[in-house]
């Protein structure tokens, strides 16, 4: 990262604060920080401690006489590897969706043809108002990336979507953009966590899932520079920053989400889905009588990865998983002929072997030229060395 410039934004939000730790991180990963603080931003850090913090001179007028002479705002906008706003306001994101640049940010951000990242921050009822998704979705196709922002106690009191990402998710999102590695250029689906299949409002059939191997895979593909979108079901884990994430709840509405992502180079589909969901789910909490038990009954959910393996707009890549407890590479060499994917990742999930919902995993890696077995190691490790493997192949391309 050494010798890379981040043109960093930062607007006017109680989350500015963070903005200061997030030039700490740049700067201690060699990157040097152009700061620019829009009016609203120096309401709440000072233009002292971002210089200071950056080690540059901080840009806040549009019309600077000194550096206008020499049509100052263009360069700035075109010198950067990265431009970051954090935090990404409503207003900030209003005034890019609608091309507007009336002051120095905006006019960086419509001047520039260098990639941008947001990290956006506001209350929650601003976050989901119709306005604020519109942009969002007009920002999205302009091929704007994001990160965040996260869900929690807000300043203002509320809880819920808005609070801007933490810089350390923020400084990954940075270095899988800025990142020159095998994968840079790659759009790859990943799938992680159980799907939950109601029964009623309250109950929900699950799997013990915590999603740990699918979070670390994606961030193993985002840190060999692909984009990463990762359709994650309700994990135990969090997601890691620098992926576009899908949150789901259920197989058919994870279904929906990978199908929408496409297309994509590769696709690795590591969530745990349900065989099956509950077809008579009560609208209201089923509720406990002396008639006896209630009778549930079952429809079989989507098959995804077949879906996704036989369908016309496959990826290239199609790595599926196969959480066995018996004859585990013999299930997992059918599976994957059944399915129709490339590869398939194997695992004994026994509960002796303490693997579903733990740390560690033994896989097998099933292929057309036959059965790989990898040592017990770190999830971490496993998505790591899995990420390689895919890096080599589609880097064939």
């Amino acid at each position: 990262m050494h010798q890379k410039r981040v043109l960093l934004i930062i607007g006017g939000g109680i989350s500015a604060y963070k903005s200061l730790y997030l030039i700490r991180l740049l700067r201690g990963a060699g990157m040097a920080v152009t700061p620019v603080l829009t009016h609203a931003g120096a309401e709440f850090v000072t233009p002292l401690s971002v210089a200071a913090l950056a080690g540059e001179k901080v840009h806040e007028r549009l019309f600077d006489l000194t550096s206008e002479s020499e049509m100052g705002h263009i360069e700035l906008s075109r010198s950067a590897d990265l431009i970051v706003v954090a935090p990404a306001t409503a207003d900030l994101m209003a005034k890019m969706a609608g091309g507007r640049a009336d002051d120095l940010a905006s006019t960086l951000l419509l001047a520039t043809d260098t990639p941008v990242l947001l990290a956006p921050a506001m209350n929650v009822r601003m976050w989901h108002h119709a306005a604020t998704q519109r942009n969002l979705a007009t920002l999205r196709g302009d091929g704007i990336g994001f990160v965040g922002p996260n869900s929690g106690d807000m300043a203002c009191g509320e809880f819920g979507l808005g609070r801007m990402a933490e810089p350390e998710e923020i400084m990954a999102a940075i270095t899988a953009r800025l990142m020159d590695g095998p994968l840079k250029g790659k759009h790859i689906i990943v799938t992680s966590g159980p799907t939950h299949e109601p029964i009623d409002p309250v109950r929900y059939i699950a799997n013990r899932s915590s999603g740990a191997q699918g979070t670390a895979l994606a961030a193993a593909l985002r840190d060999l520079g692909a984009r990463v979108t990762f359709v994650t079901g309700p994990a135990l884990v969090p997601p890691p920053g620098g992926v576009q994430v899908v949150a789901v709840e259920t197989a058919v509405q994870m279904q929906a989400a990978v199908m929408a992502a496409l297309p994509a180079d590769g696709a690795v589909m590591a969530a745990a889905v349900a065989d099956w969901r509950v077809a008579n789910a009560g609208a209201q909490k089923i509720k406990k009588t002396t008639g006896g038990l209630p009778v549930l009954e079952f429809a079989e959910n989507p098959d995804i990865l077949a879906e996704l393996s036989k369908g016309a707009s496959r990826p290239r890549l199609v790595v599926g998983f196969a959480a066995e407890t018996q004859n585990v590479a013999e299930y997992a060499a059918q599976k994957r002929l059944r399915k129709g994917c490339d590869w398939i990742v194997a695992n004994d999930v026994s509960p002796e072997t303490g693997i579903m919902g733990g740390h560690e995993n033994a896989v097998t890696l099933i292929t057309d030229q036959g059965a790989e077995e990898w040592p017990r190691m770190s999830k971490v490790e496993t998505a790591q060395r899995l990420a390689q493997r895919i890096a080599a192949t589609l880097g064939q391309a």
